[in-house]
């Protein structure tokens, strides 16, 4: 990989931080890769297993001389994580970010970049329900699409550089405006992720036992298998994309209403067509 990157410093090296880490070395980049987070061990065990170079629990003082910084912490931490560095960066650094959701994060990090730093917003599409830096695969983003999200105020050249990142892990690049990054992520993820929470605890409040759940089978692993990613990771992200989230939220509980009038009134040929249109919607996926 070409890049004038001496440094990288990664704040939050979990599944996507980590995969970042391991897909740069992979890529050939040989400067430091630098740590941070709230969790202590799983910083020792990245770094004993090589994942980063050094490591500490201070993003202020990980950043310092870093060419590019990685937000890779729940979004909700975002702010707080720019202020603590924003006086330690150095002149000409980029800042950029994993977060699902742009248009928030773009509209509170990029006023507090300093003056000569550069905020670009960005998105990959990959992920695993595992969580930390034991699950980070450096092929992890290999084919994978990465959303860049610049703003009007998004230096040309910073563009650039993480963009060459990004195509040098095999990423699939598309460049996207915020807003319609978030009002359509609000509805093919954001959604989902939420509908699969929903419904593992509707499950065990029918039954009043989490117990049934074993009952379920590889059907309900399949449907629900999101529901395993971090708690604190989907509020913020709800938070941070709340009108759009409750536009979906309320179309969602509109088509479950109309479900439920069809078996009420037991019309079976338009419940059928319902489930028919899903499935042939579903089919879609099967192209990807």
């Amino acid at each position: 990989m070409k890049t004038d990157f001496k440094k990288v410093s990664i704040i939050g090296v979990g599944l996507i931080g980590g995969s970042f880490a391991l897909s740069l070395r992979k890529a050939g980049f040989d400067g430091t890769i630098y740590g941070t987070g709230r969790n202590q061990d799983n910083l020792a065990r990245a770094n004993r297993v090589g994942i980063i170079d050094k490591f500490g629990s201070k993003p202020a003082e990980g950043v310092k001389d870093a060419d590019l910084v990685l937000l890779a912490s729940p979004v909700g931490q975002f702010p707080q994580i720019a202020e603590d560095i924003k006086d330690h960066l150095k002149k000409g650094a980029i800042v950029t970010d994993v977060g699902s959701v742009k248009a928030e994060v773009i509209n509170k990090l990029e006023p507090l970049m300093p003056e000569g730093v550069s905020f670009v917003g960005g998105h990959p599409i990959a992920g695993k329900e595992c969580s930390g830096a034991d699950a980070a695969s450096a092929d992890l983003f290999n084919g994978a699409r990465y959303i860049i999200t610049p703003s009007p105020d998004t230096k040309q050249d910073a563009l650039e550089k993480v963009t060459a990142v990004w195509k040098s892990f095999g990423s699939v690049i598309i460049t996207m405006d915020p807003d319609e990054h978030d009002a359509i992520f609000a509805a093919v993820s954001h959604l989902p992720h939420v509908v699969a929470y929903v419904l593992i605890n509707t499950i065990i409040d029918l039954h009043k036992d989490q117990n049934i759940l074993h009952q379920g089978g590889k059907g309900l692993k399949d449907m629900t298998r999101i529901a395993l990613s971090p708690p604190d990771l989907w509020r913020d992200i709800c938070a941070y994309n709340k009108e759009n989230m409750l536009k979906s939220l309320e179309l969602f509980s509109s088509s479950v209403s109309n479900v439920e009038n069809m078996i009420k009134r037991s019309d079976w040929d338009n419940l059928w067509k319902e489930f028919q249109k899903a499935r042939n919607g579903r089919q879609i996926l099967e192209s990807d």
